[in-house]
């Protein structure tokens, strides 16, 4: 039976080990917090995940909270004018419904789940010199914890990753007592509100600890006028900075947040990290080599909300890699094959977020506009979030948007 390490019990190395277990492998993971702590702490991340990442938990049978997570039909854009009306508004509908899982609840969830299913869990913050040695006792060590000392193994790989500096400053409240969008009170939509020059207000429902609620998520310009959360260790005071940048910036949405209330005393987040590409192999000092999963080697910025979907991915394509090898070495050729093959799925997603982060040029606009009048322009850039390489085919270039909204026009 091969052993496998994976240092990080996020959303990638948990979904991995899991995955790994159930193919008979005998798997080590790390992770330096208990489940406990996990499920206590504070919010992770804002994770709605699409059709093909659900799926796969599916797959797995690890979708512990499907049935009860709210199921999100629809994706919805606004454009605030200047005068803070909306000169842009649809929804697009999806055709697989997605779904926010709290981190704190599903990776204390599945964290458990290993545990009790025999997998050796190893309650310890990995540093290099602990990899290795693991790395002359195990098969394969993958690496997807995502912040700290052992990114640093893994270089920059500059040709991949155009920004050197973070293009937004981050911040994240979860609630309760939002009201439901007047355009569609009948259904869940996660809602991406635009506003020129100075960020995204995106607002999505979750299922968190304390059962249903939405998440209230502010992507501000660095030195604009949303980049005031720094330093803010209050949650209460970070909600009052939220509402009041949704009521000067998104009154349409701070409407239905007048009543809204924090989730719990960690239901905050604020941050900032250049969106990167590593090279995958990490080369330990004694000569071992480990290999790079998720965020670990790409890593987007969340406007596109792609995050959860891509560690959901990586892992899926990582457990094909690994159970198709089978008794052969993971040498330096296998574990660039393994990244190459999971590149093929996220280089669009790198694409498509690091387009977004910057000015929209006017076919990108016209394309937006289009969609409050066309429904199928608006579903169908709602189901880019699914798969992002379909916007290859109408985004990036004027030619291919104009022809696509002239087929959908009829002009």
């Amino acid at each position: 039976m091969r052993k496998i390490l994976i240092v990080g019990a996020g959303q990638s190395g948990l979904q991995l080990a899991l995955g790994l277990q159930s193919e008979g492998y005998e798997v080590t993971l790390m992770s330096n917090r208990t489940a406990d702590e996990i499920r206590s702490g504070r919010v992770m991340s804002t994770q709605c995940m699409f059709h093909t990442a659900l799926q796969h938990e599916r797959d797995l049978g690890i979708n512990f909270w499907e049935s009860q997570a709210p199921k999100i039909e629809g994706l919805g854009v606004s454009v605030a004018a200047p005068d803070s009306t909306r000169a842009v508004d649809w929804v697009g509908k999806l055709d697989g419904y997605a779904q926010s899982v709290d981190q704190r609840v599903k990776m204390a969830g599945w964290m458990e789940t290993f545990a009790q299913r025999g997998g050796q869990l190893v309650i310890h913050g990995a540093a290099v010199s602990d990899l290795d040695y693991f790395s002359r006792t195990y098969d394969l060590v993958l690496v997807s914890a995502g912040k700290g000392e052992l990114v640093s193994m893994f270089g920059r790989d500059a040709s991949r990753s155009p920004y050197a500096e973070p293009q937004r400053a981050l911040a994240v409240a979860y609630v309760h007592g939002l009201g439901p969008r007047p355009e569609h009170p009948d259904y869940d939509a996660v809602r991406c509100n635009l506003v020129p020059g100075v960020g995204e207000l995106f607002v999505m429902p979750t299922f968190t600890t304390s059962g249903r609620a939405d998440i209230l998520f502010w992507e501000g310009v660095p030195g604009g006028p949303l980049d005031v959360f720094q330093g803010v260790k209050d949650p209460s005071e970070h909600l009052a900075l939220t509402l009041e940048l949704m009521e000067k910036f998104t009154p349409w949405e701070y409407a239905r947040a007048t009543r809204v209330e924090l989730t719990d005393a960690g239901g905050t987040l604020a941050g900032r990290y250049a969106p990167t590409v590593r090279n995958p192999i990490g080369r330990l000092p004694g000569g071992g080599l480990v290999l790079g999963v998720a965020d670990v080697v790409v890593a987007n910025d969340p406007i596109t909300g792609q995050g959860s979907n891509s560690a959901s991915k990586c892992a899926a394509s990582y457990l094909a890699s690994i159970t198709e090898h089978g008794d052969r070495p993971f040498d330096e050729q296998w574990m660039q094959g393994t990244f190459d093959r999971y590149w093929e799925t996220a280089q669009h997603v790198t694409k498509w977020t690091n387009a977004m982060l910057g000015v929209p040029p006017e076919h990108v606009l016209n394309l937006i506009g289009a969609g409050g009048a066309l429904q199928p322009v608006a579903d169908r850039f709602a189901n880019g979030f699914n798969d992002p390489a379909d916007f290859e085919n109408f985004f990036y270039e004027p030619e291919k948007a104009q022809a696509y909204l002239a087929s959908v026009s009829g002009a």
